[in-house]
């Protein structure tokens, strides 16, 4: 069974404005001149998930190596789909508030 979690961060929180770093060859490199933003979206690419919010992944067996597939920007969530292969996303069991809000109007 391919283990698949989605994660929803709403931007202009205090945890989404904190400063990230990069993991660079086992050292911390803080990048400064990069926007709040950017940076959350930088430290999630470069699969920094686990440090951030471990809570997030107690759920999932400890040798389950899940992988950053795919992000969406929107106006004021960001949305990550981590799975250990890439897959389809269910969208009837997405948490994804623009996917949920484009299924309503098809209902």
């Amino acid at each position: 069974m391919n283990a698949h979690q989605e994660i929803i961060l709403v931007q202009g929180t205090r945890f989404t404005n904190r400063q990230f770093a990069e993991k660079k060859n086992h050292t911390v490199h803080a990048h400064n001149y990069l926007a709040n933003n950017e940076q959350l979206k930088e430290a999630c690419w470069n699969g920094m998930m686990k440090e951030m919010m471990p809570e997030i992944f107690l759920s999932f067996p400890t040798d389950a190596s899940l992988y950053l597939w795919q992000m969406r920007e929107g106006e004021k969530v960001l949305t990550m789909e981590m799975s250990e292969e890439p897959s389809e996303l269910d969208f009837q069991a997405s948490i994804d508030p623009y996917i949920i809000m484009e299924l309503q109007q098809y209902n």
